[in-house]
C-alpha cells in the first residue's frame, strides 16, 4: 500500500476514533498532496508516489517548525503545543532520521572521493551527501557538520 492510500485509511481510523488533531493533520496533508498534483498538471483523483508525499509532509513539517517558533516568540503557547501536535503525528509518516555520526562518516566519505577542502564548494558537497542520504538527514544537520569539519 502506498503512502498516499496509508494516509487515506489513517483518515478513516480518526474519524471513527474522533481524534481532531490527527484527522485535521491527515486532511491536511491529503489536501497538500493533491495541490500537489493539480500544480504538477494531474488530475485531483490521481495519486501521487510515496517521494511526492514524503516531499510534501517535509515541507509541511518545516512550516510546524517555523510556526511553532513563531507563536512562542509571541507568547502564544497553546497554539505552540497545538503544532507540536501536529509535527509529532507528520514525523510518523516521515523516515527514521540519521544520526550526526551517519552524517559525519558520509561527508568524510564523500569529501574524500571528491576531493572537495575548498570552502568555497560547500555547497556542491553539500548537495552530495544529501543526494546519498536520500533525504533522511536534515539539510540544517548536514550543513552544520560540513561547516564544522572545514573549521577544523
Amino acid at each position: 500500500m502506498n503512502l498516499q492510500n496509508q494516509l487515506r485509511e489513517d483518515l478513516k481510523t480518526s474519524l471513527k476514533n474522533r481524534d481532531t488533531i490527527r484527522l485535521n493533520t491527515v486532511r491536511g496533508i491529503l489536501t497538500a498532496c493533491t495541490n500537489e498534483l493539480v500544480a504538477s498538471g494531474k488530475t485531483p483523483q490521481d495519486t501521487l508516489d510515496d517521494d511526492g508525499v514524503l516531499s510534501v509532509i517535509k515541507k509541511l513539517s518545516k512550516q510546524r517548525l517555523d510556526s511553532i517558533e513563531q507563536y512562542e516568540t509571541a507568547g502564544r503557547l497553546e497554539q505552540a503545543e497545538k503544532e507540536r501536535a501536529e509535527l509529532a503525528i507528520l514525523e510518523t509518516y516521515l523516515p527514521p532520521k540519521i544520526d550526526m555520526e551517519t552524517i559525519r562518516s558520509t561527508v568524510k566519505e564523500i569529501q574524500a572521493e571528491t576531493q572537495i577542502n575548498d570552502p568555497a564548494q560547500k555547497g556542491k558537497l553539500i548537495g552530495m551527501v544529501m543526494k546519498k542520504l536520500g533525504g533522511q538527514a536534515d539539510g540544517n544537520d548536514v550543513k552544520s557538520v560540513i561547516d564544522e569539519i572545514f573549521n577544523q
